[in-house]
């Protein structure tokens, strides 16, 4: 554990260090498997306690090199709260908080600018139900209309209402969002998510006609989608995911 590290984990919970790791096990999962965009999305985790405080990444840092130290902590309108020697992009958090605000459920908000899922995202009819991914997707999938780059707070209140209740947005023109019970339940998500817009797009460059899936069968996805996951990747996946991401890239728990 060097000097910076020691210091940060001596000032914070063990609950929030346990956040803290998980967070940035997900950005540098996502710079894994390449759905980081330079440095200009963002993944934010609520920290555990009454205060609205949330963790985000350093503004200028790219995801294969952020650590549970080096995450922010900043209060709901994307200011810091606790000292840290990088900045952060507040225009960037207001996705983030907006989600945060409104879903008591959302301990995590994960949003790419994924190839396969901007491509998706600019098609008239969005997802498809051509593959097992998608019925999980469709189970839980809102879209909201592009209004240019998220900058301003008059926007807050149309994603809210547009995302609802659900677990995956798509975002038009724009990525993908997915809202997660944990780290573990975002990060999993969005490997549906974005795999299921790759699946789609694969599909449809192959010049025959698809095979959709009927609706009865996305009906039934919710329940199986507890089952198969295991609470959404807490469970399987996720010590799974940590465990790779531990033999290639360890320094994220620095």
């Amino acid at each position: 554990m060097n000097e910076s590290t020691s210091e940060i984990r001596s000032q914070v919970s063990d609950a929030e260090w346990l956040q803290r790791v998980d967070l940035a096990a997900c950005y540098r999962l996502v710079a894994m498997f390449g759905w980081d965009d330079l440095i200009f999305t963002h993944i934010s985790a609520r920290l555990p306690g009454p205060q609205h405080h949330f963790l985000i990444n350093p503004y200028g840092l790219t995801f294969s090199e952020i650590t549970a130290s080096s995450l922010v902590k900043v209060d709901l309108d994307g200011r810091k709260v606790v000292d840290s020697p990088y900045d952060v992009n507040p225009a960037g958090f207001i996705i983030h908080s907006a989600v945060h605000a409104a879903r008591e459920d959302a301990q995590c908000v994960l949003h790419v600018h994924s190839v396969n899922g901007v491509a998706v995202s600019a098609q008239q009819d969005g997802v498809l139900p051509l593959s097992q991914h998608s019925i999980f997707v469709l189970s839980s999938l809102a879209y909201h209309d592009y209004e240019g780059v998220a900058l301003e707070e008059d926007e807050k209140p149309r994603l809210v209402r547009d995302l609802g209740d659900k677990r995956f947005l798509m975002l038009r023109n724009h990525g993908l969002l997915t809202v997660g019970r944990s780290v573990a339940e975002a990060f999993v998500a969005m490997y549906f998510f974005e795999t299921t817009c790759m699946i789609q797009v694969r599909a449809m460059s192959g010049g025959q006609a698809l095979r959709r899936i009927s609706q009865h069968i996305v009906d039934g996805a919710p329940t199986q989608w507890e089952l198969v996951t295991r609470g959404a990747g807490g469970g399987l996946a996720w010590p799974a995911l940590l465990r790779k991401l531990d033999r290639a890239d360890p320094g994220y728990r620095d």
